[in-house]
């Protein structure tokens, strides 16, 4: 049994590792639940510890770095000077970046890339890409693929479920007569507003805004902009009712 006074304890200084509120990690859903003081150590060392190591070592590297960074185990950052991280942001384990771009890449505070990620603005250095920009807050979930080749611009407090691609390029393939890979490519961009949600496996194909405060369910294919505060799911994505009038 977790004493009040060693939960609040625990929470603070659980709020103070992930460079959170406090406030905001006790009103969870489960009704405020004060982990135990050595779960928070256990899930300091072994989550925090060696990654912000890694990240002190690799920072001085980045085109800027506000704060603390962390870094996972295998993360693989190629052109790290094209990066800028603010405040608290972590790269998850066996993360891969290819961040050289026109713009490079950006990371707001308190952004988490999650475990196996993969992050690639520019495939062929002859024509190089446009880049990516995240906003503070937002968590990007374990297997995304974030290709920002033709920009992509992800606002704040996003979430993105596991698996999510964000696609921000299409081939061109109007003659039938040459291969595929000889006909160039097409660049809109991507733009994911501010307090959105995209379910496990969704697809956003190039040219799509999704506007604010909406939801995309899981495994949709987002073909066509999403209104602010709709809910949309399914392939192609369809609005099914409005979250906000």
């Amino acid at each position: 049994m977790v004493g009040r006074a060693d939960g609040r304890f625990a929470i603070r200084l659980y709020g103070h590792l992930m460079g959170v509120d406090p406030k905001k990690v006790s009103t969870a859903a489960n009704g405020g639940y004060a982990p135990k003081l050595g779960d928070v150590l256990y899930y300091a060392y072994h989550r925090g510890f060696w990654p912000l190591i890694r990240g002190q070592l690799f920072g001085w590297r980045l085109h800027a770095c506000s704060g603390r960074f962390f870094i996972g185990r295998q993360a693989r950052i190629l052109f790290p000077s094209y990066l800028s991280v603010g405040r608290n942001v972590a790269i998850g384990d066996y993360v891969y970046m290819n961040c050289i771009g026109r713009r490079g890449v950006r990371l707001g505070d308190n952004v988490r890339i999650r475990e196996f990620g993969w992050v690639q603005v520019t495939s062929h250095l002859t024509n190089p890409g446009e880049g990516l920009q995240i906003g503070a807050n937002t968590y990007v979930g374990p297997h995304c693929i974030l290709g920002a080749a033709g920009g992509i611009s992800i606002g704040s407090d996003v979430t993105l479920g596991a698996y999510v691609q964000l696609l921000a390029e299409n081939h061109g393939f109007a003659d039938p007569n040459l291969p595929i890979n000889e006909q160039g490519v097409t660049r809109g961009g991507i733009v994911i507003d501010d307090d959105c949600w995209l379910g496990n496996n969704t697809i956003v194909l190039d040219g799509i805004r999704v506007g604010p405060r909406a939801i995309v369910g899981a495994a949709s294919v987002v073909t066509r902009d999403v209104p602010p505060g709709a809910v949309v799911a399914g392939n192609p994505a369809r609005v099914i009712r409005m979250r906000v009038e």
